[in-house]
């Protein structure tokens, strides 16, 4: 299927998707007349007729979910994992452990942010492994799941993009142009201070789990639902969750959580070295291996033999026989069929406007072909990857599209503002990733959370609009300073910044007040 330029057009697919998702809380529904809208469109352009927007469908569909196919296994080990260990009583063990130690939601906000940071190798395996290990402990201190799912979202992507060994930061290393004079890890690390959003977001993070009454907006009414409910923040998951009809051993003990999870990272650390080619004998470094590593067949290889270390830590002590091993198996993988359904559909129409539409391209060249003066460049880019990332609901795919374009445009115009104006489209990608209904980072902290998708997207909305609002104003500080010297100008607009967002985030809370 080759891409055709349709121009304007190019973003009606997800604009729709997007509005409907909002608009009705029906994620596959929206999904799926984005999808169509935007095959229609092809269809027609291509000259394929009628026939061809089902072809065309079906065809991208199935090539889109074989690319993430890893993914897809990844996500049914994990769901597994999950359930093996809820089965065998890990889960409960550790709830009634952590409740003794930790004696409030505050100490359990600030115990799932750290753990969140810990982790910050990839943003699929952080989602879904703080959602495992801290949902018992948030459920029972009553902090709603959507709190949670926001602590989960807001400690992934927005770690992984200032962290050096990870995938995300190999994903823009591997989009940054080689002609430029310092290497894309360079480039990276140089741009860490003045990625605004990530910064600023694990800021608010850390207000929001250390103060009281910080919340706002929906978040705030989700709270008030949440601590009024006589069942905890469990009565906020979604209807029909597989883990929720599991009987757990009453003999599992904390270890039985904490080991499997620990083998989790170490096998899915050495399978991201192994596929990276750590070990072939060449004199290639970690932060290389990384960088040249398939997350998705490592990710996976280290669920797998993490499930293979639980199946000798439980059968043999009899906290599950073979028969309640295997039936786990089963119910955790179906734990992950929505999430599945919906990454699917977020991947086709991912697809259909990277591959068939170009949208990335049309909008990319509307800036590129625009006059406007140098010192506005940064908060120009970081609202085009804003709007392109959750319009796409891929921060990697905006990488590759604007980080070239980016460069070589500074390049000419302005060549001191290159490294701000990089931090500026990383930041813009992660918050439109962030907050984009049909991004596979805000679907997974939803499931890893046990959070109805739509709420999730709703109440973290509003948050990760202050820290942008805060990074469209930093980024214009940025390129009028910009002058002075990189190091003058990220401490005078990291100052303005967090100046900014404190006065924000004490003023919101009492003009969007709490209705009780």
């Amino acid at each position: 299927m080759e891409p055709v330029n349709v121009g304007i057009l190019s973003v009606v697919p997800p604009i729709i998707a997007i509005a409907l998702a909002l608009i009705t809380k029906e994620v596959i529904f929206s999904l799926m007349l984005g999808i169509v809208s935007g095959t229609v469109i092809y269809s027609f352009a291509a000259g394929l007729g009628f026939t061809g927007i089902f072809t065309t469908t079906i065809n991208l569909m199935i090539a889109r979910v074989g690319e993430n196919a890893s993914m897809v296994i990844f996500l049914a080990m994990l769901g597994a994992l999950v359930a093996i260990i809820t089965k065998a009583g890990g889960s409960r063990a550790y709830g009634n452990w952590a409740a003794k130690r930790l004696k409030s939601a505050q100490s359990a906000g600030v115990t799932t942010v750290l753990l969140g940071i810990i982790i910050f190798i990839d943003d699929y395996f952080n989602c879904l492994t703080v959602g495992t290990v801290m949902r018992p402990v948030t459920d029972r201190f009553k902090i709603s799941r959507e709190k949670l799912a926001y602590l989960i979202d807001a400690t992934a992507a927005p770690v992984c993009i200032i962290a050096p060994i990870s995938s995300w930061a190999a994903s823009v290393i591997s989009y940054y142009p080689t002609a430029t004079g310092i290497t894309g890890m360079q480039a990276f690390v140089s741009a860490i201070p003045m990625n605004l959003y990530a910064v600023l977001t694990l800021v608010m993070v850390a207000w929001l789990v250390l103060r009281k009454n910080a919340d706002y907006g929906p978040m705030a009414q989700a709270e008030i639902r949440a601590k009024q409910s006589e069942v905890g923040a469990g009565a906020n998951a979604p209807a029909g969750d597989e883990l929720s009809l599991i009987q757990a051993s009453e003999k599992g003990t904390v270890f039985d959580l904490v080991v499997p999870v620990i083998f989790l990272v170490i096998f899915s650390v050495l399978a991201m070295l192994f596929y990276g080619g750590y070990w072939e004998g060449s004199d290639k470094g970690i932060f290389a291996a990384f960088g040249d590593t398939n997350a998705g067949a490592a990710l996976s290889l280290g669920g797998f033999c993490a499930i293979f270390v639980t199946f000798f830590l439980f059968v043999p002590r009899k906290l599950l026989n073979l028969k309640e091993f295997f039936e786990a198996v089963v119910s955790g993988v179906k734990s992950m069929v929505p999430a599945l359904v919906i990454l699917a559909l977020a991947w086709t129409i991912s697809g259909v406007c990277r591959n068939l539409l170009m949208t990335g391209q049309y909008v990319a060249g509307v800036v590129q072909h625009s006059n406007i003066p140098p010192a506005l460049i940064p908060a120009i880019m970081f609202v085009i990857a804003a709007a392109l990332s959750f319009a796409t609901g891929t921060s990697w795919g905006t990488f590759g599209i604007l980080i070239p374009i980016t460069i070589a445009v500074c390049d000419i115009v302005a060549p001191y503002l290159s490294i701000t104006s990089l931090s500026a489209v990383m930041a813009g990608s992660v918050f439109g990733d962030h907050c984009s209904p049909i991004s596979d980072t805000t679907i997974l902290s939803s499931t890893g959370a046990g959070c109805r998708h739509i709420d999730h997207v709703a109440t973290q909305i509003p948050y990760a609009l202050t820290v942008a609002s805060v990074c469209f104003a930093g980024y214009i500080v940025a390129g009028f300073t910009a002058l002075l010297g990189f190091g003058v100008s990220v401490l005078i607009t990291l100052g303005f910044s967090l100046a900014m967002l404190f006065v924000l985030l004490a003023a919101l809370p009492k003009v969007w007040k709490r209705t009780r």
